[in-house]
């Protein structure tokens, strides 16, 4: 009967442990490489945490399965269907309004990939947690590089933006970022707001790239196109 109840040693632990901290690490370092709210430790701690659940819940309490009480019964997925739902609070502490935008959603979104990562590695389902990660760094980099080009095409006509920035905040380094970024400014009105600065500026030449880049900087608030 004891046999029959499958276990890990300190090899297994380790494997299963160390396979979550690199792939978590992988979407972290992407994440850390763009200066979001969460990087590379954050995403590397939940997919750790989420291994380390997952190995809790299926071989943590063999020893009270081995023995021998008829009347004890044991679900190996327990622990680890709580954190589908769990992660949804850490991931909702990296969504931010500000303005019209809403920054985070995608930061989000990766770690609770993160955690099913870390549950599918602590649970030695490793081809699903490498080919998951595999396909997270292809929607976060060569994806949101065709996206750039396939909205570019779609928003030819698109030359007017609206940048809200913090209030009192100098125009000196939003200016220095366009020019750095190779737009042209053809025209430039600046209003006051009561808790910001609104800018809309006239660009020589449309650029999706452009606005998300921009919509990264601190001070500013939101970014929107205008026909």
């Amino acid at each position: 009967m004891h046999s029959a109840i499958p276990s890990v040693g300190w090899d297994g632990d380790v494997a299963r442990l160390v396979i979550a901290a690199v792939l978590g690490g992988a979407i972290g370092f992407e994440r850390e490489l763009r200066e979001r709210e969460a990087g590379l430790r954050t995403h590397m701690l939940v997919c750790v945490g989420s291994a380390l659940f997952t190995l809790v819940s299926a071989y943590g309490f063999r020893d009270f399965l081995t023995s021998g009480d008829p009347v004890i019964r044991a679900d190996p997925t327990r622990i680890s269907a709580q954190i589908v739902t769990g992660i949804g609070f850490l991931g909702a502490g990296a969504i931010i309004r500000q303005g019209l935008s809403v920054r985070g959603l995608t930061t989000a979104a990766t770690l609770w990939v993160a955690a099913a990562i870390g549950i599918s590695a602590g649970a030695g389902y490793y081809s699903g947690a490498v080919i998951t990660t595999l396909v997270t760094l292809f929607a976060l980099w060569p994806l949101r590089i065709a996206g750039y080009k396939v909205f570019e095409r779609l928003r030819p006509e698109e030359h007017g933006l609206v940048i809200e920035l913090k209030s009192g905040q100098s125009l000196a380094p939003l200016l220095s970022t366009l020019e750095e970024l190779g737009a042209e400014v053809e025209t430039l009105e600046l209003e006051e707001g009561i808790d910001r600065r609104i800018v809309e500026l006239r660009l020589s030449a449309p650029s999706q790239r452009l606005i998300t880049d921009i919509s990264d900087l601190d001070y500013v608030v939101a970014v929107r196109w205008t026909r």
